[in-house]
């Protein structure tokens, strides 16, 4: 009977703490990872490197030198050689190592073998990235990130980059209008498009960068944002008219290039390979982010008037496609659908646009037509997001490169507020005055305190 006692006097706060730690990694990941997870995981990793990464066919024969001092100085069986490991460095979402690829071995052994290398250490996911010829490295993330998303504290943007979602490896994924100056959005209703819209308006709006909207929706999702846009048209009508209009400008920045630069009037704006980087700072022109909500409703027609009409609007998002980075104007073309069928010039549009995330499509066939030509094995992964997971996509771009993301929570009072806060920064551009909307701007002085976005997926 005492023997019984005291087993359950034992018991009893094993249990509990059982429970608590099985809660804990159920509702609080990032919690049971800093005080459980890490510590298990590293002794795991210490203690069975050697010999998971002989399981997994890391290792290669030691040298001849090694072999005559292992003989000479003890008499222990000569074994495989693992890649070498160098200090292991936790993170607050997993940990960190380099490892020196042993003679013969390339990163895409390490990278065949991370999903054996993830079960062998207890962790969520491995990813393994070259830092140089010979050196890896291996990135072990304890949990996942993506189900309830808080941003590195470290993401900070910059000039034209905004950080808008959080990767699956727990790096920042940041849209960078320099190095990919349009891309394509895809997402069905609810799956969190207009989410990852409103983080990289509510992004650039800090900015000294002027945006302009498209919104074919009568101005739903853009309408709020109204006070710190240059310019929104909220139906084909209005588009037709403010496309022309920014193609004008377009051609304006490029006459202002040929002037300074020297380059002949007559130089057909192809050939021209400078862009507005290359101007002093006093005569730069600021930059131009347009933003096309539902991009299909400017392809659809009804009548033949409708047609000509389409047939010339999309011919200007081609020409801003093409020819705008140079000018300093960048896409960011959003829809829930977009193939071929949408008609003439759908597919040389999408092959302008360079950088593609994919959220949640009703049809594989949107699916293959973001991602389809860069990345053929990410459709599948786009078409495997479920619908209890709103902002999670799929992002990739013409490198061929692609990772899951997912947008934090933002609401539209709080993006609304930013842009409001923001209404004194819209720059000054003649052209664009006629189609923005007559919104009351804030005083400056009078403004509220800064609305930060609130970092949890909701």
């Amino acid at each position: 009977m005492s023997d019984l006692t005291t087993l359950l006097e034992v018991g009893g706060p094993v249990a509990v703490l059982g429970g608590g730690a099985a809660y804990a990694r159920a509702k609080h990941p990032a919690a049971y990872w800093s005080t459980i997870g890490l510590p298990v995981s590293t002794v795991r990793l210490l203690s069975s490197y050697g010999s998971v990464m002989e399981a997994c066919g890391l290792t290669v024969a030691p040298s001849r030198l090694r072999v005559l001092a292992m003989k000479a100085m003890t008499q222990r069986e000569v074994r495989p050689v693992p890649p070498r490991r160098g200090i292991i460095r936790p993170t607050l979402t997993g940990l960190k190592l380099r490892l020196r690829l042993a003679p013969g071995q390339e990163p895409a052994d390490i990278a065949a073998s991370a999903e054996r290398l993830r079960h062998a250490w207890g962790v969520h996911s491995a990813y393994v990235t070259t830092v140089k010829p010979g050196v890896v490295e291996l990135r072990l993330v304890g949990y996942d990130v993506l189900r309830r998303v808080r941003m590195p504290r470290k993401a900070v943007g910059g000039f034209l980059k905004v950080p808008v979602a959080l990767r699956e490896d727990a790096t920042p994924f940041i849209r960078d209008y320099r190095t990919i100056p349009h891309q394509l959005t895809l997402g069905a209703t609810l799956s969190g498009k207009s989410m990852y819209l409103r983080h990289l308006i509510a992004g650039l709006a800090r900015q000294p960068v002027a945006l302009v909207g498209i919104d074919c929706k009568r101005g739903v999702e853009l309408a709020p944002f109204a006070p710190r846009l240059s310019a929104l048209a909220t139906d084909p009508d209005q588009a037709a008219e403010l496309l022309p209009t920014l193609v004008k400008e377009m051609e304006d920045r490029y006459d202002l290039i040929r002037a300074r630069q020297g380059i002949a009037p007559d130089t057909p704006d192809e050939e021209i390979t400078s862009d507005i980087w290359g101007l002093p700072e006093d005569e730069r022109p600021v930059p131009v982010v347009l933003f096309v909500d539902e991009v299909a409703e400017l392809f659809l027609v009804a009548t033949k008037k409708d047609e000509e009409r389409r047939d010339e609007m999309v011919t200007q998002l081609i020409r801003l496609a093409q020819l705008g980075r140079a000018a300093g104007i960048y896409l960011e073309v959003c829809g829930q659908r977009f193939g071929a069928e949408l008609g003439k010039g759908a597919t040389m549009l999408r092959a302008q646009l360079t950088g593609r995330v994919c959220h949640r499509v009703n049809d594989e066939a949107s699916a293959k037509m973001a991602l389809g030509d860069i990345a053929p094995e990410a459709v599948h992964a786009a078409c495997s997001i479920a619908p209890e997971r709103p902002g999670l996509a799929v992002a990739g771009d013409t490198s061929g490169g692609w990772s899951r993301i997912r947008t934090p929570f933002l609401s539209l009072g709080d993006a609304a507020e930013t842009c409001q806060e923001s209404a004194h920064m819209v720059p000054d551009l003649a052209a664009l005055k006629p189609f923005r909307l007559d919104v009351p701007v804030r005083p400056v002085e009078a403004a509220a305190p800064v609305v930060l976005p609130h970092p949890v997926t909701d």
